[in-house]
């Protein structure tokens, strides 16, 4: 990936471990992040704090617009993330599921925390958007807007994916190592959130810890901001439509269920995870 991207990839790598091992040192945090997964079975959302916490830090360390940019973006929704994760199963907060469930919520004079989410991810993707396009020049309304929508709805599209260990990490992947090889001022990022990525992938699978909102959210504001950054206002806007068309299809479609309908998918999903017994 060149010395460069292959030295960040590595700074988020160990910047996410240590974080994942600090957060687990502490009995209070480790009792907060504890839930249980789709398996019945006990792990940590230090996994989603490591991973915005990592790759946001190295993003930073990278500087410039787009390392700047994609701090901004992820530890802005890793935090509102982290905050969903923490109150989300509270009464009053559960139950909305999705942005017609949070929007129907708030109608009826509820504030959930994913709402709060909604918001806080919006406003993360703006501000890294209006940073990332600040470059000596006046803005143009229009392409913040857009890079800020793309920014958005790619750290939610992300967030959709964390429904299996595993998954959204290597979705992750397979979106930031090609960005990073590809080059440009975006390819350092790119390497952090797949240095990031990969070493909090054994854990995952493992069923230890678990990304959450907090780090989903991170992972893809991050990579949002790199594809924000390689591409004009029509490229984003044709990526924004495709982040766009998958968030409504999850609405009424299961990814899960197409995954496990889909043989490529399928083996690829289940890479390195404890096989589901069958029914």
């Amino acid at each position: 990936m060149g010395r460069r991207r292959t030295a960040f990839a590595a700074l988020a790598a160990a910047a996410a471990t240590a974080a994942a091992r600090a957060v687990l040192s502490v009995p209070a945090a480790r009792s907060a992040l504890a839930r249980t997964n789709f398996r019945g079975r006990d792990v940590s959302l230090a996994g989603g704090i490591a991973c915005a916490a990592g790759a946001g830090a190295a993003a930073a360390v990278a500087g410039g617009p787009v390392g700047v940019a994609a701090a901004v973006a992820g530890m802005g929704a890793g935090a509102v993330g982290a905050y969903d994760d923490a109150v989300g199963g509270r009464p009053g907060h559960a139950g909305a599921k999705g942005f017609r469930g949070h929007l129907a919520a708030l109608r009826n004079g509820r504030i959930t925390s994913g709402m709060v989410k909604i918001v806080g991810v919006g406003v993360a993707g703006l501000a890294a958007a209006g940073h990332l396009d600040h470059r000596g020049r006046r803005l143009n309304a229009v392409d913040t807007v857009v890079a800020g929508a793309l920014i958005a709805g790619t750290a939610n599209l992300f967030n959709l994916f964390d429904l299996r260990p595993g998954r959204a990490l290597k979705v992750g992947l397979a979106a930031s190592v090609p960005l990073a090889v590809a080059g440009g001022p975006a390819a350092p990022v790119a390497g952090a959130a797949a240095g990031a990525a990969a070493a909090l992938l054994p854990a995952d699978l493992g069923e230890r810890t678990m990304l959450g909102d907090a780090g989903a959210n991170a992972l893809g504001a991050m990579l949002g901001t790199v594809a924000a950054a390689r591409t004009g206002r029509r490229g984003r806007l044709v990526l924004l439509a495709g982040v766009a068309a998958l968030t409504a299809l999850s609405e009424r479609v299961s990814f899960t269920r197409v995954i496990e309908r889909t043989p490529v998918l399928r083996e690829l999903d289940a890479l390195g995870r404890e096989p589901t017994p069958a029914r």
